[in-house]
C-alpha cells in the first residue's frame, strides 16, 4: 500500500492524429486509479476486498490501441460530452433556432456524437496534497463541434483519496448551448466474473420510461411494481430476469432514474459484491442516474489481462441530467448561457462489508 498520495506519468502511445497520450497513475491509501489524457478515460481503478486484497473493479484494456475504436471500447471509463445519453433525431430548438447534431445512434445523437469528448485530447495537470492525488483535465470545445453551438471551456477534475474517487465538472460558454457531462465507467466489483450476484440499490421513486429507441416518452413514472424499483438492495440477476415489457431495450437495463435527493449528503446508489465484500456508494449533485447493465457486451471484446467481456459483465452508473432534455421542457434544465458556470460533482466511495 502507498501511504503518501502520489502521481506517476508515463507515455502511453500516440493517437492516429499524432497526439501523444500520457497515462497517469494516482495512488492514495489502498486505492489506485489510472487516467489517460485522451478522452479523459478512467483506464482502471483498484480497490481492496474484505481481506485487503486489491483488484481491478472496472472494465478496460492494458494498452492504448483498443480504446481508439468503439468496437473494442464502448466508452470504457470515458468522459462524455457535450451531451451524455441520447437526443432524439439529433436535433432540438434553441431560442427558436433549429440545431442539428452529428448522429451516431441510428437517427439519434448519442454521448456527444462520433467526435464527442471521449475521443478528444485533454490538457492534464497533476497535483498532490497530504490526503489526495488529483488530475485536472481541461479542453476547449469549439463552436459547432458535433453541431453544438458556442465555444465551451470545460474542466473535469479527478481526485483520489484513501476511500473515494471524486469527479468535479465545470464549464462555461460564450453562446447559449446545452450541456450534460458524465463518466461512463463499467463497474465490476468482483473482478473476473459477471455481476449477476451484485446487489444494487438506487434511491429513486421514479424513472423515465423510453420508447424502442431508448428515447424518453416524457413521463416520470413511479417505480412501484416495476423492475425499476431498486429502493431496497436487489440482486441484479433477479432484476434482469424479470419479464416486463419495459425491460426490453437491448435486453436489460439502460434507463434513467429520477433521484429522490441529489446531493453529497447521502448515496444515490449503492453497488455491493457479496463475494468480495466490496461496496461502491455513488453520491452526486446531478438529478439523474443512468443504469446500464452492459447489454451489448457479448464476449467479442477481449479486455484487460485477456479477459473476454461477456453478457452482464459490468454495470454503468452514469450520473447525469435526463436523456433528450433539450426536447423535453419539463425535464431539469440543461441549457447553459454566457455568464453562467455549470458545476456538478460525483463521488465514488469505496468500502467493504460482510457477505
Amino acid at each position: 500500500m502507498t501511504l503518501t498520495p502520489s502521481i506517476e506519468a508515463q507515455p502511453w502511445g500516440v493517437t492516429p492524429a499524432g497526439e501523444a497520450v500520457t497515462l497517469y497513475t494516482l495512488h492514495a491509501g489502498p486505492l489506485r486509479a489510472q487516467i489517460m489524457n485522451s478522452g479523459g478515460v478512467l483506464v482502471g481503478l483498484q480497490a481492496p476486498d474484505r481481506c485487503g486484497t486489491p483488484a481491478e473493479v472496472t472494465l478496460g484494456h492494458d494498452h492504448l490501441a483498443p480504446y481508439l475504436s468503439r468496437e473494442t471500447s464502448p466508452y470504457f471509463g470515458a468522459l462524455i460530452g457535450r451531451f451524455a445519453n441520447r437526443i432524439a433525431g439529433g436535433r432540438f430548438v434553441l431560442d427558436g433556432q433549429p440545431i442539428t447534431l452529428a448522429r451516431n445512434n441510428g437517427p439519434n445523437a448519442l454521448h456527444g456524437g462520433p467526435g464527442g469528448f471521449d475521443g478528444q485530447p485533454w490538457q492534464a495537470t497533476p497535483d498532490t496534497g497530504p490526503d489526495h492525488a488529483r488530475l485536472h483535465l481541461r479542453r476547449t470545445s469549439p463552436d459547432g463541434e458535433e453541431g453544438y453551438p458556442g465555444t465551451l471551456q470545460v474542466e473535469v477534475t479527478y481526485t483520489l483519496t484513501a476511500t473515494e474517487l471524486q469527479l468535479r465538472y465545470r464549464a462555461q460558454t460564450n453562446r447559449p448551448t446545452v450541456l450534460n457531462l458524465t463518466n461512463h465507467t463499467y463497474w465490476n466489483l468482483g473482478g473476473r466474473r459477471d455481476i449477476l450476484d451484485h446487489q444494487l440499490q438506487v434511491q429513486a421513486g421514479r424513472f423515465t420510461p423510453t420508447d424502442k429507441q431508448a428515447i424518453p416518452t416524457g413521463e416520470l413514472q413511479d417505480v412501484t411494481g416495476t423492475p425499476f424499483d431498486l429502493r431496497r438492495p436487489r440482486r441484479l440477476g433477479d432484476v434482469l430476469a424479470l419479464s416486463h415489457d419495459q425491460l426490453t431495450f437491448a435486453g436489460g437495463l439502460d434507463h434513467n432514474f429520477v433521484l429522490d435527493q441529489p446531493g453529497l449528503d447521502q448515496a444515490a446508489a449503492t453497488l455491493h459484491d457479496p463475494a468480495s465484500g466490496r461496496r461502491l456508494d455513488v453520491l452526486t449533485t446531478q438529478p439523474g442516474l443512468q443504469v446500464y447493465s452492459g447489454n451489448f457486451l457479448d464476449g467479442r471484446i477481449t479486455g484487460r489481462g485477456g479477459q473476454r467481456y461477456g453478457p452482464r459483465w459490468a454495470v454503468c452508473l452514469e450520473t447525469q441530467h435526463f436523456p433528450d432534455s433539450p426536447n423535453q421542457p419539463h425535464f431539469p434544465r440543461t441549457r447553459l448561457d454566457p455568464g453562467e458556470t455549470f458545476e456538478s460533482q460525483t463521488i465514488y466511495r469505496f468500502s467493504v462489508q460482510g457477505g
